[in-house]
């Protein structure tokens, strides 16, 4: 839902999706999938806010793979038999850094006293609680990533596509389909999400759940909650909410808080659910009474569906369509000004003098459209027209190259699919 969405997307921004850090909820800060979007970020200079802080986006530490939280074995058993044979890049292990407990500081105390009182927890699960957040870490590590990318890098759609749409991240998309194609096919039939976004989507978040981040969720939250680096805007309250959202998730679902893994930002599991995405838009598709994104494949396929429709995705509509820009330059400054933002009728951007394809001359009337820029390094940009739908893939991520590369990977698996390849 996933931060901070970045074309790099940052985690702390709108996922919710959407979820997924923001503006609009979303699994926001959900959001980066693991060290590649970050690193790439950094070299290409794409950023964008942050959810499912969808969004929050997920980072691994040192590219560790992520531990799950533990459950009873009879639940977890069947969850396991899905993981995909292809592998990521391999990375190098980081050197360990000692980090430094919370304790016991009033602040900690009161947010424990304060989210205790509100959910009706008894004096046991008060204490427990107080210990929990005593024993979390200040990273310093979450506390360098959550800073924006460095200014003055060239962007390069490109460069970022490749990233993603590349054989090894291709040749994994298709195994995962292959082994989820019934739980693919029912999302987009009950949600009106196409299969091929829903594939595309966990394969830029997390490389079909191979990246998932490998930070304790627990101490990342914690750092931001209560040790927010300065140098940017403050989001420590977001992300007290996002603990608080946090540890009522692991109560609920029986998760050891210290034991579950994400990403910097505290994104988790294979659509990178921010916290509160995942106890707002994560559903149970496979029907086995939990609600499990870290180990089933199967509730992530629902949940992302799930929650692209609760942010307004619109059965049938496409994402985008083409244009060329008009030639005077105060026009074309004002059709790019709202950004993503849906803004311009088909009639606004004729009177612009814009020229639109004949798809585009088709859609409603009465429906808003964005004007899309994807800029090119040293070469000329490109321009797009994006719909409502665009935009709800933005509220994962608010980064239109996010939504991009998500679009044109499930595309190009699509085409692989009906190729046969």
């Amino acid at each position: 839902m996933r931060l901070p969405s970045l074309l790099f997307p940052s985690p702390v921004r709108p996922h919710a999706p959407a979820s997924r850090m923001p503006a609009p909820p979303s699994p926001w800060l959900r959001g980066r999938c693991a060290g590649l979007i970050f690193c790439a970020g950094l070299l290409l200079g794409l950023s964008a806010p942050s959810t499912s802080l969808a969004a929050a986006s997920a980072i691994t530490e040192a590219g560790s793979p992520t531990s799950s939280p533990k459950r009873a074995p009879a639940k977890t058993a069947t969850k396991r038999s899905a993981k995909p044979a292809a592998k990521p890049p391999a990375k190098a292990k980081a050197k360990p850094v000692a980090l430094k407990p919370l304790g016991t500081r009033p602040d900690v105390l009161a947010f424990a006293a304060g989210l205790a009182s509100e959910q009706g927890w008894d004096e046991a699960s008060l204490q427990r609680l107080q210990q929990q957040l005593a024993q979390a870490h200040i990273h310093p590590t979450v506390q360098r990533l959550i800073m924006p990318p460095p200014a003055g890098t060239a962007k390069d759609w490109a460069a970022y596509r490749a990233r993603f749409v590349e054989p090894r991240r291709l040749q994994a998309g298709l195994q995962f389909w292959e082994q989820n194609a019934a739980n693919l096919a029912r999302a987009e039939n009950e949600y009106g999400v196409p299969a091929e976004l829903i594939a595309g989507l966990i394969g830029v978040e997390t490389f079909y759940g191979q990246i998932t981040g490998g930070f304790s969720v627990l101490d990342a939250l914690a750092t931001l909650a209560f040790e927010f680096p300065s140098g940017r805007s403050d989001r420590s309250s977001f992300f007290r909410s996002e603990l608080a959202e946090f540890l009522k998730l692991c109560r609920r679902e029986g998760f050891n808080p210290a034991e579950v893994k994400g990403s910097y930002a505290g994104a988790m599991g294979w659509p990178q659910f921010m916290p509160g995405s995942w106890n707002r838009y994560a559903v149970d598709f496979d029907g086995d009474g939990h609600i499990d994104l870290i180990q089933s494949p199967a509730d992530a396929i629902g949940s992302v569906a799930h929650y692209l429709a609760r942010h307004g995705w619109q059965r049938g509509l496409p994402t985008h369509y083409s244009l060329a820009m008009p030639v005077d330059t105060s026009a074309r400054a004002r059709l790019l000004a709202p950004d993503i933002k849906p803004s311009f009728t088909v009639q606004d951007l004729q009177a612009a003098g814009a020229q639109l394809s004949e798809a585009a001359l088709e859609h409603p009337p009465k429906q808003l459209l964005a004007v899309v820029e994807l800029q090119n390094g040293d070469a000329a940009p490109s321009y797009w027209i994006g719909t409502e739908n665009f935009y709800v893939l933005t509220r994962y991520n608010w980064s239109s190259y996010y939504a991009f590369a998500v679009i044109e990977l499930g595309r190009t698996l699509a085409g692989m699919r009906a190729a046969g390849r």
